[in-house]
């Protein structure tokens, strides 16, 4: 095997200005202006050092599959570092054609009132720290973490699912239309 291929198997992340990140065993924290996340990195065979401003990822292999998953980390470090500095932000769009649907937040759960002119309201999970915000007809999901974020939107279009009737001809429901990185106000 020659040097080359050794060195495809290990690469670099930079970290940007006003973000500081520590591993402890498999537990990377990474801290900026938007707060702080941790990620565990125990079932990703990987090994991870991080150095003056950079983050050094190693893969515990040579295969093929080694190198992808040495690159899914490094998206995975990269995305928590984007969100600590700039943040996420997912919108939903209210969609109805005979009831009035109404979104409110309780605790750590949306429920979805008067869907299809349904008594109980549907449920859908919050995730992480989300920030939820209904305005009008839109829906808008801000937080630091791009998983947890778009995680909630996808519990909340999945909690506006219509089962046993023809999916074409009722469209009612909550769909995300734009995810964008930093935290609209």
């Amino acid at each position: 095997m020659s040097t080359k291929q050794v060195e495809k198997f290990e690469t670099l992340v930079e970290i940007p200005d006003g973000v500081t990140a520590s591993i402890n065993k498999y537990m990377l924290q990474v801290q900026g202006p938007l707060g702080k996340t941790f990620k565990n990195f125990k079932k990703i065979p990987v090994t991870i050092q991080v150095k003056d401003n950079k983050i050094l990822i190693n893969a515990q292999g040579t295969r093929k599959k080694d190198f992808a998953i040495l690159n899914t980390a490094k998206s995975i470090i990269r995305n928590l570092c984007e969100g600590v500095s700039e943040g996420y932000t997912v919108k939903l769009k209210i969609v109805y054609a005979h009831f009035p649907v109404s979104v409110k937040t309780k605790d750590d759960k949306i429920l979805v009132e008067n869907f299809q002119g349904e008594r109980s309201p549907r449920v859908a999970k919050i995730v992480g720290s989300t920030k939820v915000v209904v305005k009008g007809d839109d829906v808008v999901l801000t937080g630091s973490v791009l998983t947890e974020v778009t995680q909630t939107g996808a519990n909340i279009e999945l909690a506006t699912k219509i089962k046993n009737k023809d999916h074409r001809v009722f469209l009612d429901g909550i769909y995300v239309y734009e995810k964008t990185k930093g935290i609209e106000k």
